[in-house]
């Protein structure tokens, strides 16, 4: 969708901003620009909108060289997200919202469907929120405005500016966790700058470290970013916990979970000790006739008599089978437990231990690089 091909950008005075950078950002991918203060981030992200002119290379959208052509025309169908979000102050959200829209000359019953569309797509309900203004939101509220501009014309690229780095740090994770949302039902060609690697490693389907004077030092998966860094500097700039920000991006296999003994909740306490017996293990999972978790009995809870499901505890570590290692490790470490259940809905798939979690990370870092987790 979008190819950048030996670009480069030179101020006046000589100063290199961009030097002769190449990318390619597939359909549909997230693709996060990230690097040190002063590395050409925003350089490249304004030169593939044509607010800045390139010195020399070529832009390829859809295969269309846009360094040539009328640069208006062309931001009408890219979106563009920044930091400071720029809604018109004087005008409602509705007509911030139907900007590009307006501009395109479509008819004012179009303009305003696609408004509510949009904005119950970013999670603002019309009624309450389309004759309001800018200064009566929240700054998340803002921002997920600003996106829902952005989306107006249903462009096929969108170029984000460090679109959360203003917001605080929940709303922030809020607004990451429901473009991620967004990202997977739109599946828009995203080029997103930031600075920070933590988040870029979270949103991105594929990274762009750039060294100072916009060299490009890394394209790579968030896995193989974090298990293989192309260089000294890329490593200093992902960090020495990037064996840690890797288990974000680490899916939970299904072929690392174990299966401890597994009772009916209507199984007999006699049952259960033998089952446990039988498995060598300390515990066993409860659950019912369709695997649904139920609970689980250690040894000293199952003494005596009666039924298992009667006698079953509640499982509190519990993550779901689209999680990542990460979610995993946080789940042992919040209720200090040995063990992880991990289920699809209410169904028991299996248990993921500390012993499992360490092997799961390590396998990744030596094999090929995993697939991004779900949500």
């Amino acid at each position: 969708m979008l190819r950048l091909d030996h670009l480069t950008k030179r101020f006046p005075g000589g100063h290199v901003a961009v030097d002769d950078l190449s990318l390619e950002v597939a359909e549909g991918e997230l693709c996060v620009l990230v690097g040190p203060s002063g590395c050409g981030k925003t350089t490249t992200m304004k030169m593939v909108n044509r607010l800045i002119q390139p010195t020399s290379g070529r832009i390829l959208l859809d295969g269309n060289d846009v360094t040539s052509g009328d640069a208006v025309a062309l931001r009408r169908h890219i979106g563009y997200v920044i930091q400071q979000i720029g809604l018109f102050p004087h005008q409602s959200i509705a007509a911030n919202v139907g900007t590009v829209c307006r501009l395109l000359g479509w008819d004012r019953a179009r303009v305003a469907a696609r408004v509510d569309e949009l904005l119950e797509l970013v999670g603002l309900d019309p009624a309450t929120y389309r004759e309001r203004y800018p200064h009566q939101l929240s700054g998340g509220q803002r921002q997920r405005v600003g996106v829902a501009r952005a989306l107006g014309a249903d462009p096929p690229v969108l170029l984000m500016d460090e679109p959360f780095g203003a917001i605080d740090p929940i709303t922030r994770e809020r607004l990451q966790n429901e473009f991620l949302r967004l990202q997977a039902e739109l599946r828009k060609t995203v080029v997103f700058v930031t600075h920070d690697i933590e988040e870029a490693v979270k949103l991105g389907d594929r990274i762009a470290v750039l060294a100072q004077g916009g060299v490009l030092a890394q394209h790579d998966t968030p896995a193989e970013l974090l298990a293989h860094p192309a260089s000294g500097f890329v490593a200093d700039f992902v960090g020495a916990d990037r064996g840690l920000k890797r288990l974000e991006v680490t899916a939970i296999d299904p072929g690392d979970l174990e299966q401890p003994s597994l009772v009916l909740a209507g199984a007999t306490l006699a049952d259960t000790r033998r089952s446990m017996e039988l498995d060598g293990t300390e515990y066993a999972v409860v659950v019912d006739p369709e695997r649904r978790l139920r609970g689980w009995l250690s040894r000293s809870r199952a003494a005596g008599e009666g039924r298992a499901g009667d006698r079953a505890r509640p499982v509190e570590a519990t993550v779901g089978g689209g999680a990542s290692l990460k979610d995993a490790l946080s789940e042992m470490l919040l209720y200090d437990a040995g063990w992880v259940a991990v289920v699809d809905g209410e169904r028991f798939l299996g248990v993921l231990t500390p012993g499992a979690l360490h092997a799961a990370t390590r396998r990744s870092v030596a094999g090929s690089a995993p697939a991004h987790p779900a949500g």
